[in-house]
């Protein structure tokens, strides 16, 4: 069985544990990549999630390999047949571990920011990674979930060894694994895209997680799509008719919004992009409302002439903005244009439409040259953000923004490449993004 990215791993291994619905249940993460797997499992059983902090201790000359863990709680597992067969000494074991301990303590404060890990105690917690391989991490999990109280654990992960069972030995209560193929070599060769996943990632599934669970009992609105504006603040799934087509979504209406933004994803991204909704929960602590949406249906997408059609995107766009405009709770506020990639020239293209009354839009690593002559026809200020390092789509957006006849600006994010992957670097996109569209939706 093999994976396209972590995302459908998730969705694929959630499909599996539906039995777990309606339990006092927390998803726990193991980072980076097993947060993301966490996050699909997460939402679709309607539970909070948390990020379990473990860090592998790999062997100095092959750091893939683990020779043990170390996690929370003072959990530490040793993998003594992979220290005896490396030759690992008691020295160079106890200066890997040194490290990690010192990393284990930043990520901890950088994803939590402060805050408490979530209750295990009397629940049952669900452990997620994105694969097992000689499940030293997978145990000290486990037993960080015991010494927290948990009153059962359940073990998911997508791919590992035939032998995974054992090799956990008894710690989780219960386990769920996907696929054991053999031979088994390494996690990754299991995934097509098995890029390494980045904290602002991490982060933003947290933070999309807990602004989810902040807001679930806010009442719906007419088919559960349409949020009262002076109510409580709405998260709720949303399914968007189009042309022979259900786009789904998701609408995020903080109290009192002025507006709302759309967000138009790149070429084989979706709704559920981590960049994207890394941005979009940054909107919605300013107070700004969000809707992440899919611009293709999934067998739409399988048609890659589908993925770079800008008109056909642009469509899609135009067409939530004007099912947004027909929902009671959001037909009076101001919208605005999020997009990313080659979604951006699917937000200017339809920024462009007569009529279309789009308050700001804003390009993150854009490709606004393929809105093509619908450039000069853009009427809504315009903020394009390009990474400093990204050189090829950095000239492409000069070039763009020298035929915008409205307001506009670029802003460039030193060191950033086209994913804004380097430490810090979608934080100053999130801030450029909020006040760009703080000033103009209100």
């Amino acid at each position: 069985m093999y994976f396209t990215d972590r995302i459908e791993a998730g969705r694929r291994l959630a499909a599996q544990l539906h039995h777990l619905k309606g339990e006092d249940l927390v998803v726990v993460g193991l980072p980076r990549g097993g947060v993301v797997v966490a996050a699909q499992v997460a939402e679709a059983l309607g539970a909070p999630l948390d990020v379990c902090l473990v860090r592998k201790l790999g062997v100095p000359f092959q750091p893939e390999l683990a020779m043990g863990a170390i996690g929370e709680e003072g959990v530490r597992v040793i993998n003594d047949k992979v220290v005896r067969a490396t030759g690992v000494t008691d020295r160079a074991l106890a200066a890997v571990e040194e490290h990690e301990r010192g990393v284990l303590e930043q990520r901890a404060r950088r994803y939590r920011g402060g805050r408490e890990p979530a209750r295990y105690e009397g629940r049952t917690v669900l452990v997620v990674d994105d694969g097992l391989a000689t499940g030293s991490t997978a145990l000290a999990a486990c037993r960080i979930a015991r010494a927290r109280g948990a009153s059962r654990i359940v073990l998911a992960i997508p791919v590992a060894p035939h032998d995974w069972a054992a090799r956990i030995g008894g710690e989780a209560d219960e386990g769920v694994c996907l696929d054991t193929p053999q031979p088994f070599y390494a996690i990754g060769e299991f995934y097509a895209d098995f890029g390494q996943t980045s904290d602002e990632e991490v982060i933003a599934c947290l933070e999309h997680n807990r602004a989810a669970h902040a807001t679930s009992d806010a009442p719906p609105g007419a088919g559960g799509a349409s949020p009262e504006h002076d109510s409580a603040p709405y998260d709720r799934a949303v399914r968007i008719p189009a042309a022979g087509a259900e786009l789904d979504g998701r609408l995020t209406v903080p109290r009192g919004t002025p507006g709302v933004v759309l967000f138009a994803h790149g070429s084989g991204s979706s709704r559920k992009s981590p960049r994207n909704r890394f941005v979009a929960t940054g909107l919605n602590r300013a107070g700004l409302g969000t809707l992440l949406f899919d611009l293709l249906t999934e067998a739409e997408a399988v048609n890659r002439d589908n993925v770079f059609d800008t008109a056909l995107l642009a469509r899609r766009l135009t067409r939530a903005t004007e099912w947004l405009r027909e929902q009671p709770g959001t037909q009076d506020m101001a919208f605005g244009y999020f997009g990313a990639s080659t979604g951006a020239a699917a937000a200017l293209w339809a920024a462009a439409e007569p009529g279309a009354d789009i308050a700001a839009v804003v390009s993150r690593g854009g490709r606004p040259d393929l809105a093509g002559p619908r450039l000069p026809e853009v009427k809504a200020p315009t903020l394009l953000v390009v990474g400093g390092r990204d050189h090829v789509v950095l000239d492409l957006n000069r070039q763009a923004a020298a035929r915008l006849s409205c307001e506009h600006q670029l802003a460039v994010v030193p060191g950033a490449t086209h994913l804004f992957e380097e430490p810090g670097t979608l934080e100053s996109v999130t801030e450029l993004a909020t006040d760009w569209f703080g000033r103009h939706l209100a």
